[in-house]
Parts: C-alpha cells; sequence; structure tokens
C-alpha cells in the first residue's frame, strides 16, 4: 500500500502595526515587464532588443523593484546610451514596480546565435 506524501507549507506571516496587519505588496507581474521589454527596439535593427538576445537577465524581488541585465550587440553600439535607459522607462510603466534598474553587462559576449527564430527570420539570417 503506497502512502501519500505529506506537504507542510511554512506558515505565512502577515506584516503588523499598531493601525492592524498590513496587506503584502502586490506582486509584479513577470510577463508584463517581459511584455514591456518587448517594446524596445534598437534603432538600427527592427526586431525588439528581447528576441534579439540582448536581455540575459530578469530579477523581479518582493518589493517591486526590477533589475535587468542585458547587453549590445557590440561595445561600440551607437545606441549604448539609449537603450538600456528605454528599458528602464518601459518597466517603470508596468503595474507595481517600484523601481527599475539596467546593468549592461559583455560577458558572455552577444552573437547572433542568441537570436530566436522569430528575430532571424525578420533580418532574413537563415
Amino acid at each position: 500500500m503506497s502512502e501519500t506524501p505529506v506537504t507542510h507549507d511554512a506558515p505565512r506571516h502577515e506584516s503588523w502595526t499598531p493601525e492592524g496587519p498590513v496587506a503584502p505588496p502586490p506582486r509584479v507581474d513577470e510577463a508584463a515587464v517581459l511584455d514591456a521589454i518587448k517594446t524596445v527596439y534598437d534603432p538600427e535593427i527592427p526586431v525588439d532588443i528581447y528576441e534579439l538576445g540582448l536581455v540575459y537577465a530578469v530579477e523581479i524581488g518582493d518589493d517591486g523593484a526590477v533589475k535587468v541585465e542585458m547587453t549590445l550587440t557590440t561595445p561600440s553600439c551607437p545606441s549604448a546610451q539609449e537603450l538600456p535607459s528605454a528599458v528602464e522607462e518601459a518597466v517603470r510603466g508596468v503595474a507595481n514596480v517600484t523601481e527599475a534598474k539596467v546593468e549592461i553587462v559583455w560577458d558572455p559576449p552577444w552573437d547572433p546565435s542568441r537570436m530566436s527564430e522569430d528575430a532571424k527570420l525578420a533580418l532574413n539570417m537563415y
């Protein structure tokens, strides 16, 4: 006879103040953050930066802070100043985001293999 596994969920504790319980802050929707990032395009390429494979990581904190690690196609990219700012602005527009920070990273270096199939198709890179 097999036994049903028993799971123990950790008790959930709410914050409390003298005025009463404090509800946890609303969560940031990861899909909404990715959709916002997908609205940012490199001005020289008709594909969004997410499909180009320039976004390496998105971290969403419990406090609503969002950190995006991304790269550029080259260190001498003419859009090096405007793309990170555009990503921060787009992410800040997502409901419940309290802070948006973009960090440019160079390791691993970007190459065309990071592009989605849709991006390769749009750029005729087959």
